[in-house]
């Protein structure tokens, strides 16, 4: 059984948004919130919600999308 890959976006405290992927949503976020583990973009900008998620069959599509996300602009981000 092959492994799904998730692109997410998270909205900051601050108002802005963080982009990733991950195989477990849910223990991403928590991560974010919470941990050490969490991106150092994050750290500071606690705590982060769940905007949205998206499934991708593998990494590569997964990773393709991020970075498509990642250049977008904040009004991008928001529509999405």
């Amino acid at each position: 059984m092959k492994t799904a890959y998730f692109v997410y976006l998270l909205k900051c405290a601050d108002g802005t948004y963080y982009c990733g992927i991950t195989t477990d949503v849910a223990r991403r976020v928590e991560e974010h919130n919470t941990s050490p583990k969490g991106a150092k973009y994050t750290k500071g900008r606690r705590p982060v919600v769940l905007v949205c998620k998206k499934k991708y069959k593998n990494r590569a599509e997964a990773s393709k999308e991020e970075a498509r996300i990642k250049k977008l602009k904040k009004e991008e981000k928001i529509a999405l």
